[in-house]
């Protein structure tokens, strides 16, 4: 029986993606573990791996495809013994089997770690198309085969189909239901607390559906043809969004208009930590390679800002947290994120354990992990987590700036550049190089008090940077 190989979701929000470039091609023999295709995300670049024995009989999406959904079908494998030809064949038909051989047990689970992504995607494709736009109908075959629900308002539901069946088999209604899963998704065992504690049922649920309905709607944003006939015809021209710049998008929105941002400003003295880096970098060892000898690392400020963030969050571990409804995420280690800006948007990818890691540790880390990222070929784990980050404008001159929280952070701390500043000191005025930085929190989990807190032990470790060596 043919295999369908389709397109895979490379992590929980990841509604569509790009196939880059097929590895294989038709008529090759593959086995599981090896790569068949690259995929580009809106973060990185990713080679799929086959995850079954057969031979490529027909490639469905072409290299250079764009927006394929997740789930769709973008190739047929013909397994051991079969003739390849009449697998393509079925696959044109609208046959071939699935590449998942597993149980009820097992497809469950599925249902539970890929119907985000799913859900995600059927809810994009049921917007009413526009003018020119290809119906989403035509791109690509469904990904499940049960709608996904919506309120009485008419707003959809984001569920598992594991969660959509258990709910309908116990008569509960989605809306009356709070998800805990990736995005606020209702999963399993949502489904399995709502039974238990009685939640509303279906007609209970939609009585109280109208009389939500009677309170006014919010302002929406002013709609594309609006936004257009602001300008002069032929005075512009449209450039399309691509699923990074779409994905920030959301992500900013969904930060700006859910986190009750707080922010917290303070100066810190610059002169003993520049006085440290040139020793450091002074005494760094030489090592050979391809191009000649080079030093084994050069800190950076920036790696330098990065260190006393995470001790400064070892100190007060309160404040190493991420907000949840049920309850707060105290993180064990402290994993700082870096913001690094690339072609088309900004990805952040995470320094682990950073309280843990040496300074030159964590700048031959930063070096590789924004290398790659310009590359797009991170690691979704590489860049996904967290409870903190770190935006750094100080090469660009910005003074001082508050940068947004990127959920599941609590906290972002805003580096602007060190300057030479009059200061006074003991009663007389002085220079001093000076970095403004701000501390963004999410006053739900990190309140002023707390981050204060946080600032002070950051500051310290700044004007104080021997500290960050023990």
């Amino acid at each position: 029986m043919p295999i369908n190989i389709t397109m895979p979701a490379l992590s929980p929000t990841m509604e569509e993606g790009n196939l880059a470039k097929w590895l294989i091609k038709e008529g090759d023999s593959v086995s599981p573990g090896d790569a068949i295709a690259e995929i580009e995300t809106d973060k990185a670049t990713m080679e799929v791996e086959a995850v079954d024995e057969g031979t490529l009989a027909k490639i469905v999406v072409p290299d250079g495809t764009e927006g394929v959904k997740v789930n769709a079908l973008i190739g047929v494998l013909a397994e051991e013994g079969e003739d390849p030809a009449d697998a393509a064949k079925a696959a044109e038909d609208g046959g071939g089997g699935s590449s998942d051989r597993s149980g009820k047990a097992e497809q469950a689970k599925a249902e539970e770690t890929a119907g985000g992504a799913a859900d995600e995607a059927q809810a994009k494709s049921s917007e009413t198309p526009k003018e020119g736009d290809t119906p989403q109908a035509d791109k690509a075959p469904a990904t499940t085969g049960t709608p996904a629900p919506k309120s009485e308002k008419g707003e959809r539901i984001f569920a598992s189909p594991l969660a959509r069946r258990l709910a309908r088999e116990a008569g509960l209604d989605l809306s009356a239901v709070k998800g805990s899963g990736p995005h606020g998704r209702i999963v399993q065992r949502d489904i399995e607390e709502a039974k238990e504690k009685g939640t509303a049922t279906q007609a209970e649920a939609s009585q109280a559906g109208k009389a939500a309905q009677a309170a006014p709607d919010a302002p929406k944003p002013m709609a594309d043809e609006q936004v257009l006939k602001l300008f002069e015809e032929g005075s512009y021209e449209l450039k399309p969004h691509d699923g990074m710049r779409k994905t920030i998008a959301r992500r900013l929105v969904q930060a700006k208009t859910t986190i009750p941002h707080f922010y917290l400003t303070v100066d810190c003295e610059l002169d003993a930590l520049l006085d440290l880096r040139r020793q450091i970098n002074a005494s760094a060892p030489m090592r050979k390679n391809e191009h000649g000898e080079k030093p084994a690392f050069k800190l950076s400020v920036n790696d330098m800002v990065i260190k006393a963030m995470a001790l400064a969050l070892r100190d007060i571990p309160e404040a190493n947290v991420s907000w949840t409804e049920q309850a707060m995420v105290q993180h064990k280690s402290v994993n700082v994120g870096v913001a690094v800006s690339i072609e088309g948007g900004l990805i952040t990818p995470i320094v682990k354990r950073a309280e843990e890691k040496s300074l030159s540790a964590i700048s031959n880390e930063m070096k590789d992990l924004a290398r790659r990222a310009r590359d797009r070929k991170l690691q979704p784990q590489e860049y996904q987590g967290g409870a903190t980050a770190v935006s750094n404008l100080g090469m660009f001159g910005i003074k001082d700036f508050a940068a947004v929280i990127n959920p599941p952070h609590a906290t972002i701390l805003a580096v602007g550049a060190g300057e030479k500043r009059a200061v006074v000191k003991d009663d007389a005025v002085g220079v001093a190089t000076i970095m403004s930085v701000t501390l963004s929190t999410d006053h739900r989990a990190v309140d002023g008090a707390l981050g204060a807190e946080v600032l002070a032990a950051f500051k310290n470790y700044i004007e104080n940077p021997m500290g960050m060596l023990v």
